[in-house]
């Protein structure tokens, strides 16, 4: 970002003392600006600002591996993903919308009771927050956050942006509420793909330490016979994930030394 700034006045400052260069200049800050676009809309970039693509180098050393989960709560979908998690002795990371949160309450602080990880993905999850600018982003973060903190009694400490886009503008937001953003390393489009055998091999596929796995309970695929993909798919993904030798942990437990 400050390179950018710069750019920006070093092009102001050139145009006026060498008028004939500015297609030059403007060139510069077109394709400048594609950069920085480019740099949102890809979600595991980390060129906007520090993200969790996978789990920190300890973890990774202790064989760990993070499952979380997005876009919930959903009454029809999470108590039954939580009987899941709570079979396979399970914790993992629920990333929820605010909106959510405050509408099903009791819902949040039973993912709370059952030893997992709710963090902040957003107030409303609008498809337009990649566009928000600074007071839009601060709104949304900071209103989820207080929905969350108020209900569950725990404060968020890690931030996924809705879809994974984002502008230039989150990391300074973040940094003053406190938040780290988080990605994923492995995804397996469960929400547009009823395939529970796709979905299952995406995220399994060269399953290793230190991965990421991102699922959703809210806005779930359903298979043709109309269940939440999440429900066919977590149980053989917990299955894999123990017959490799590795241990589930939230994004928080990986933040221990």
């Amino acid at each position: 970002m400050r390179a950018s700034w710069a750019l920006h006045l070093a092009a102001a400052t050139v145009v006026v003392a060498r008028p004939n260069l500015w297609p030059w200049m403007l060139s510069a800050i077109v394709a400048d600006h594609l950069f920085l676009t480019a740099a949102g809309l890809w979600p595991r970039s980390k060129l906007l600002g520090p993200n969790w693509t996978r789990l920190p180098p300890p973890s990774g050393v202790r064989r760990c591996v993070a499952v979380t989960i997005d876009d919930g709560p959903d009454p029809d979908v999470t108590p039954e993903v939580l009987a899941i998690l709570d079979r396979h002795s399970v914790k993992a990371t629920f990333f929820c919308i605010g909106d959510l949160v405050a509408r099903h309450a009791q819902l949040a602080r039973e993912i709370v009771r059952h030893g997992h990880a709710i963090e902040n993905h957003s107030q409303r999850h609008l498809h337009r927050f990649s566009v928000l600018g600074p007071r839009g982003m601060t709104d949304e973060i900071r209103q989820a956050q207080q929905t969350i903190s108020e209900i569950t009694g725990e404060s968020p400490r890690f931030f996924r942006a809705p879809a994974g886009l984002r502008n230039p503008f989150l990391q300074p937001v973040l940094s003053r509420l406190g938040l780290q953003l988080a990605s994923w390393s492995r995804r397996g489009f469960d929400t547009v793909n009823p395939d529970p055998q796709a979905v299952l091999t995406r995220l399994t596929r060269g399953l290793g330490s230190g991965d990421i796995l991102l699922l959703h309970d809210g806005h779930a695929a359903r298979t043709s016979g109309g269940k939440p993909v999440i429900l066919e798919v977590l149980p053989r993904l917990l299955e894999s994930i123990r017959a490799a030798g590795l241990k589930p942990v939230t994004l928080r437990a990986a933040e221990l030394p």
